[in-house]
């Protein structure tokens, strides 16, 4: 398993990571686990998908 912080998982969508806690807490990007801080951690795969979908649908 391949996981990202949000900084990553922000950088990777081109968005700010606000936008990724968000994504987070309305459970449109599932967190597979936590870092030391207790930031989210996603798992690379679901964030390649998330985005696809997204470009598909307009944009994210």
């Amino acid at each position: 398993m391949d996981l990202m912080t949000s900084e990553q998982v922000a950088e990777f969508l081109g968005v700010k990571i606000e936008r990724v806690k968000r994504l987070a807490r309305e459970s449109l990007l599932i967190a597979k686990s936590q870092d030391d801080n207790g930031d989210p951690m996603f798992e690379k795969t679901d964030v390649e998908k998330y985005k696809e979908l997204a470009q598909r649908l307009g944009g994210i």
